[in-house]
């Protein structure tokens, strides 16, 4: 079974579980994501977590007993003015969204907050590039034009 395979059971064996609502949300807020940007790639991790990443890890989500959770890998560096995070706030780099039963989410606000994880792992990968010692950079240059 391939990433989107996999995340396609989980959702439907959730489902099956007498229509958990976890299955419902877990779908809702995939649906959200991968609308965001065609280029966002859908992962298998962790023994069983969806992941989805673009330039780096986006977002890791994850159906509890009593919630689903979607975990930012850097959600402390995102922009976050609707204030959708509501967990993991006062750690130095992740940031998380816990979704409990009657929970809703504010979908644009949801999207932008996706944006802005694919900026910054645009921006990172762009540093990072910058930062490279300058024999590779020639290097790389070099075989760009061949």
């Amino acid at each position: 079974m391939n990433a989107s395979e996999h995340i396609d059971q989980l959702i439907a064996d959730l489902n099956a579980d007498t229509g958990d609502w976890r299955g419902k949300t877990l779908a809702s807020l995939r649906k959200s994501i991968l609308a965001v940007d065609k280029d966002i790639v859908e992962e298998w991790k962790w023994m069983g977590s969806p992941v989805w990443s673009l330039g780096g890890i986006i977002a890791v989500g994850n159906a509890h007993k009593d919630k689903v959770k979607l975990t930012f890998s850097h959600g402390a560096s995102l922009p976050d003015p609707e204030n959708l995070f509501n967990n993991g706030l006062n750690g130095k780099v992740w940031r998380a969204i816990d979704l409990f039963q009657s929970d809703e989410i504010d979908e644009p606000a949801f999207q932008n907050l996706i944006r802005a994880a694919i900026e910054f792992n645009r921006a990172k990968a762009d540093a990072k590039k910058k930062k490279a010692p300058a024999g590779s950079r020639a290097k790389a240059a070099k075989s760009k034009d061949t």
